[in-house]
């Protein structure tokens, strides 16, 4: 398993969003740190397919990241999640499935799975707009899971995420990690402490580290800071 990005770029008129990266990922977690405005979202939409990129090539053992079968092996959390606030939990989650081609069968079974994987059992039956912030959010990583995807990217998967929540998450993110490539990006520096194998690091669209967690000695929050100016927010 084995996800390729090669000499990956956007750019808009006169600014370079992301700067001629190349990348291997294979199982495990990697976390993306880097302040607003280092390209994080834009690299991540070009993985998902969504952005087109200006140059470079992305492809998931050998299927280019245009192709419908790339797709099918993809979740995504985007950071400002869509949700339909008349729809229950449940019919929210049968929704999506539709969308992502599952029969009506499994997309019961699935979403039932997990709205308590997600700790929302007792929820899937309320309206999404009663839901608070931490589970929208949580329905959100839910809907990603739908397709037992082989790579998982998730944009700022922690927010509205209380301290009990992201416990959670981090020990649902290590257990899907087993299987799966994911790929966080984060502004908490904390997080990625906590959950990521690899540690990648971008500042004004280039990647400026990577590398794994035993690569940087001592608090990674202080070498965030000290060698790329990084905020925590």
């Amino acid at each position: 398993m084995e996800l390729v990005v090669d000499r990956l770029t956007k750019q808009y008129e006169n600014k370079i969003a992301v700067d001629r990266i190349s990348l291997r990922f294979h199982k495990g977690v990697y976390g993306l740190l880097g302040a607003n405005g280092a390209g994080k979202t834009t690299f991540m939409r070009m993985l998902c397919g969504i952005l087109n990129p200006t140059g470079g090539t992305i492809s998931f053992d050998g299927i280019d990241v245009k192709n419908e079968e790339y797709r099918d092996v993809l979740g995504y959390l985007p950071q400002d999640f869509g949700y339909y606030p008349n729809f229950t939990g449940m019919d929210f989650l049968l929704y999506m499935a539709a969308l992502k081609g599952l029969g009506k069968r499994q997309a019961v079974r699935k979403a039932k799975e997990l709205l308590k994987l997600v700790s929302l059992e007792d929820a899937g039956g309320k309206k999404v707009k009663t839901y608070s912030g931490g589970m929208k959010q949580r329905l959100g990583i839910a809907q990603a899971l739908l397709n037992d995807p082989k790579i998982l990217i998730l944009d700022e998967p922690t927010a509205g995420l209380d301290p009990k929540e992201r416990v959670r998450f981090r020990n649902l993110i290590a257990e899907l990690a087993k299987d799966s490539i994911v790929i966080l990006s984060t502004h908490i520096v904390s997080d990625v402490d906590r959950i990521a194998d690899h540690i990648l690091m971008m500042n004004q669209g280039q990647l400026v580290f990577q590398g794994t967690r035993d690569d940087i000695e001592g608090d990674l929050e202080e070498f965030y800071m000290k060698e790329f100016g990084g905020e925590e927010q």
